[in-house]
């Protein structure tokens, strides 16, 4: 090991008369007892800088020390590059003055000391700052003293800038015995066996660190590998129901001006869900079930339901569903019905576009206000103030979700029975037209169904089905178990209902994913049962996700009957991406069996 050392400044004495003064580094090792083997030949590098002398020997025996004394500050202002290489690898700095040079004493402490902290960089190198010399004129203390006080520098100023380097600070009056080997040398002893300390302890870690490395090592076990994300599906709930006013498909309502002119066909289950109005008018609910008068004025100043047998059903339509005619009263109300109808097939919750369209219809504030008046009764809910704040709350809850469900598996209003494992479902032909595409197909094309009010289901329980229906009233399920889920992801695979297969997809995931390792080991539920299913059934989302699965808990399904039912294809797929690996279990084996070794070899030892 080796201890640098790197000394700044003159402390040459410019008062003295004596030129041969020898210097604080060169004093030092001829008079310590420490030191031996000194050579103070010039080197390449002394060469290069003649600035700097370098002198090497040997301390404590065999420890190579080297010196490197710059007595010229001008070293930082003429070779930067050099100065600061010196500071880089120094273990100890010593920087020396003469007490009794002012001048060089401000230029250390204004320009050259800020260099060196600089080059430092934080860096805990000791830092010996020795004032050196006898003081010639010592400066009066006394404040009404004339006496020059700018001739020598004082103890205090030395101190106060070993202070703010946080430097050791030393006072050698005369480069004697004393002051150099006890004094000066003593402190540069002292940092020198503690960068020798220092150095020991730094080497002694990285050679633990190498043979730590060199160490065999447990193998490491990666994650496994990411399963696919599924991504739901945005519902399209409320434009299915605004795109059925579109089509006019299964309407069982026509609006008639008093002229008896056609104004628009609707739904009285849409229209139901949304107003008592419209429930009073269709004999849904009765004026003892209202109990509310206003709702029964509105009803009969606004329409009237003409009695008797309307014309033939149109094509697609079962001979029980003729639609039923309807007068619109109010002549101003009747040619807004069509915005009005808009506004209750988008949801009943845009009442700002409401009163904004009719607004550019009308062109009168007066007939707008009373138009809107009017919806405002029609939406009006039995027993509650009508104001616009109610209107208007509309835009936070939705009518259909809710409103509709009253009419799921309900007669009231019903057009079409379902007949399944010998019982009745009875639906209403507008909703399932508008949320399926398969059974809008099935009413209204060159099918059975079209004009006949028993349909039967097939392939499917009625349970599931009673589900499936659910979803379309009300655009939510919530299955009871991972079954459920996957029977009624069939049954949205029949019908084409995409999103409600995606979200059987996501519940069975979600499902599995929270299933801990020890249940999903003593589970009978059958994860491969469910990727056959997920795979005829065309669920690629799905499928591709319990593979994954299965590869990702290899330990736990391949002790598993069911492990075999896979074919050739997943079993390579499994096989591919099982978690932990093949090579992971031959390393861990290895590993255990050289543990065993070195335990065996230990007690023999």
């Amino acid at each position: 090991m080796s201890v640098n050392i790197v000394a700044f400044g003159n402390e040459r004495d410019v008062l003295s008369e004596d030129s041969q003064q020898s210097s604080l580094m060169w004093s030092y090792l001829r008079r310590s007892a420490l030191i031996s083997e000194i050579d103070s030949s010039p080197s390449a590098e002394h060469a290069r800088s003649p600035v700097t002398t370098e002198y090497q020997a040997c301390v404590f025996g065999n420890v190579r020390l080297v010196v490197h004394d710059c007595p010229l500050w001008d070293i930082f202002d003429s070779d930067w590059y050099t100065s600061r290489s010196l500071i880089g690898g120094a273990d100890i700095i010593v920087i020396k003055y003469s007490v009794n040079d002012k001048t060089s004493f401000q230029d250390l402490k204004d320009s050259y000391v800020p260099m060196i902290k600089k080059a430092l960089n934080h860096c805990s190198v000791p830092v010996i700052i020795s004032a050196v010399g006898a003081r010639k004129n010592v400066p009066c203390t006394c404040p009404l003293c004339t006496l020059d006080r700018r001739s020598c520098v004082t103890t205090s100023e030395g101190a106060q800038l070993a202070k703010e380097f946080g430097a050791t600070y030393l006072e050698l009056h005369a480069l004697n015995d004393f002051y150099i080997q006890k004094y000066f040398g003593g402190v540069l002893e002292y940092f020198m066996i503690q960068s020798l300390n220092q150095k020991s302890s730094e080497k002694m870690k990285k050679k633990k660190k190498t043979q730590k490395c060199h160490r065999v090592q447990p193998p490491q076990l990666e994650q496994p590998e990411k399963m696919p994300i599924l991504k739901g599906e945005a519902s399209h709930y409320d434009s299915d129901l605004h795109n059925l006013l579109f089509c006019c498909q299964c309407a069982d309502v026509a609006f008639y001006s008093e002229d008896s002119s056609k104004v628009v066909e609707a739904h009285k289950v849409i229209l139901c869900s949304v107003s008592h109005v419209f429930m009073l008018l269709f004999d849904v609910k009765s004026p003892a079930d209202i109990h509310d008068p206003s709702i029964l004025r509105t009803a009969q100043n606004l329409f009237a339901v003409e009695a008797g047998a309307g014309p033939p059903a149109p094509r697609g339509m079962p001979p029980c569903s003729v639609p039923v005619r309807v007068v619109v009263k109010d002549s101003v109300f009747c040619s807004c019905l069509s915005d009005i109808l808009h506004f209750i097939y988008s949801g009943a919750f845009q009442w700002d576009r409401l009163e904004e369209d009719i607004k550019k219809k009308l062109k009168d504030s007066e007939k707008t206000e009373h138009v809107l008046e009017k919806v405002k009764c029609i939406l009006k809910t039995p027993g509650k103030l009508n104001n616009l704040r109610d209107c208007r709350s509309h835009q936070i809850k939705r009518l259909y979700n809710t409103s509709l469900r009253l009419f799921f598996n309900t007669p009231v209003l019903a057009d079409v029975i379902f007949t399944i494992q010998g019982a009745t479902v009875p639906a209403h032909r507008a909703v399932l037209v508008a949320r399926c595409e398969v059974m809008a197909a099935m009413f209204n094309g060159n099918y059975l169904e079209a004009n006949s009010i028993l349909v039967p289901v097939y392939g499917v329980s009625k349970d599931t089905f009673l589900s499936f229906l659910e979803y379309l009233y009300t655009d939510s399920c919530c299955p009871a178990s991972i079954l459920q889920a996957m029977s009624l992801l069939i049954c949205a695979e029949m019908y084409q209902v995409m999103r409600l297969q995606h979200i059987c997809e996501l519940y069975i995931i979600t499902q599995l994913q929270s299933m801990p390792s020890r249940e999903l080991a003593s589970t009978s539920l059958s994860i491969v049962s469910l990727l056959k299913k997920a795979k005829f059934h065309n669920s690629d989302c799905l499928s591709t996700w319990l593979l994954h699965f299965i590869a990702t808990n290899y330990l736990i399904f391949s002790q598993k009957p069911e492990f075999q039912d896979l074919s050739v294809e997943e079993r390579n797929f499994v096989e591919m991406h099982r978690w932990p690996s093949n090579l992971y279990l031959k390393q861990l084996a290895e590993y255990r069996n050289y543990i065993h070794s070195q335990k065996c070899h230990c007690t023999v030892m």
